[in-house]
């Protein structure tokens, strides 16, 4: 009897790829998600304890700079914390 076939893991695309490259470059960042839309990004990041989140967020901004298009809107916030 075969196993049943795995599916292939999902791709990122590039561009979605190297922004999460990037957001975790920022110290202070534990956890990021980046969801994207037609001509609209959303960053979301859960910072260390001792990060201040609104410096974070300003730092995960400039981060990304380099990846934004000129027509595209940015939303960037913060992720709630896990609950054990």
């Amino acid at each position: 009897m075969n196993p049943a076939p795995t599916p292939p893991p999902t791709e990122l695309p590039p561009r979605i790829r190297r922004t999460l490259e990037l957001v975790y470059g920022v110290e202070g960042v534990t956890a990021a998600r980046v969801w994207h839309w037609e001509g609209r990004v959303a960053v979301g990041v859960r910072p260390a304890a001792m990060s201040a989140p609104s410096e974070l967020l300003r730092r995960v901004e400039s981060a990304v700079s380099g990846v934004r298009e000129p027509e595209e809107q940015w939303d960037f916030g913060l992720l709630e914390m896990e609950m054990d």
